[in-house]
Order: C-alpha cells, then structure tokens, then sequence
C-alpha cells in the first residue's frame, strides 16, 4: 500500500489537524528496534496517551516496552502486562473514577484488551513514513463532523452497522484496544488522560481501524461526490 498516498487522502478529505499514525505490537523487542529512525523514552516512564501524542502530533516513530510505561492500565489495555487480579480489581481506581471497588471491578471487565504474554514490544509511526509497513491498526483523531463523512465512506460499499463501546475513562480501550484485540473499525471519545496527557483537543474523536479499510472508507468518502456532495458536511469542506 502506498501509505504516504492513503495519509495525503485523508488528510485532504477530512481536513485533519493531526498526522494518522500506525500502531504495530512485537513478540521481541529486537523487531521494534530495528525499525527505522526509532525513538526510545530514556530515563523516564511514559502513559501510553503520551507515546501516541508523539507520533500524531510530533510526527515521530517510537518504541516501547512495558518498562517504559507508566502503569498497568496502560500495559493491559496492548497486551504488555496488567492483567492479574489486582489490576482485575480495578481498586487503583476506587474513589477517583468509581465510588465502588464493584463499579471499579465491573469497570476493568468491560475493557477491550490485547491477551497478555504474546507481545513484548509496541511502536507508533506516522502512516506516510511506511516504518511500520503495514501497521496491526491505523489510527486518527478528527471532529465529529469529519468522522461521520469517514464512517459514510466504510458504510457506502458492503454496508455493516457499527456499534461502539463507551467504557468510560480509559477510553483507549474502546480505540486501539478494541481494534488491536478485534481488528475491527473502532470509534472513541478520548477520555481524561489521552486529553491531559495526549493533547488531544476538546472537538476531536479517535478513530482506530485495520489498515486495509482506509482505501474503502476513502473511495467511500469520495463516491458522494458525483451526486452532488462534495468535500463531506460544509464544516470541513
């Protein structure tokens, strides 16, 4: 796939504020590094919303392991970890998200998560470098406005309901968790931390998708076109 050429699309399309990135999980940590112009945290701990941010709005490619992240709610979500009956319990979170340990618990049940033990290592990159040629999911932030008018495009040829997850705050579990775990279309609305620690802006949801589906959505998006529709809802054209 010519991923430069997808990224350009959708871009020009959805008038996106954000590059699309890939993300991509290892078995072996060597496989992560010897992607091309990787970067690697150095002397600190990372939450994943952060990594991600880097790749999306910094344009970088970047590397990581369970150590390089912050906690288990980030590593359980890809697989990296967490998982066990503590973090099960979801007690990390009682009084802060949840006024129960049972609504806590019930919480971290309901998540998306990549199976713990498989994976060793994950990296994120900008869908037009190519580095992660091809990446498990693709993945952008966008306004509602723009992710209806991409949602139309998957929808227009082969139609299929969606049906999305709301799990609350961990909200990456409902984006790249479902879609890594699924490997199906999976809509967000970005929680707390990938807002305060991700920037991601007031206005913007998180698509995350395998990558064969974005020529789809985009011959998709482009088809209205020749009924008179041009450029998706006046607020991104």
């Amino acid at each position: 796939m010519d991923w430069k050429a997808i990224a350009q699309e959708l871009e020009q399309l959805l008038r996106l504020r954000a590059l699309p990135f890939g993300m991509k999980l290892f078995e072996s940590v060597e496989a992560m590094e010897a992607l091309p112009r990787i970067r690697r945290p150095k002397g600190s701990v990372h939450t994943l919303d952060q990594i991600v941010a880097q790749a999306a709005r910094l344009g970088w490619t970047v590397g990581i392991t369970s150590q390089d992240l912050v906690g288990d709610q980030c590593r359980s979500v890809v697989g990296l970890g967490g998982q066990d009956a503590k973090w099960v319990s979801g007690e990390h979170m009682v009084s802060v998200w949840f006024a129960a340990p049972a609504d806590a618990a019930a919480h971290q049940k309901a998540m998306h998560l990549v199976p713990a033990g498989k994976y060793r290592a994950l990296a994120v990159a900008p869908l037009a470098s190519g580095r992660l040629d091809p990446p498990d999911i693709a993945l952008f932030y966008a306004t509602p406005g723009a992710m209806i008018y991409f949602i139309n495009g998957l929808q227009y040829a082969g139609y299929q309901r969606f049906d999305w997850s709301v799990v609350g705050e961990s909200a990456c579990a409902d984006s790249w968790g479902r879609a890594l775990a699924t490997r199906r279309p999976s809509l967000s609305i970005p929680c707390f931390a990938e807002r305060r620690y991700g920037g991601v802006l007031d206005d913007e949801m998180l698509m995350a998708l395998p990558p064969g589906e974005l020529e789809k959505a985009i011959a998709g998006m482009r088809a209205p076109a020749k009924n008179g529709f041009r450029g998706g809802p006046s607020q991104i054209s």
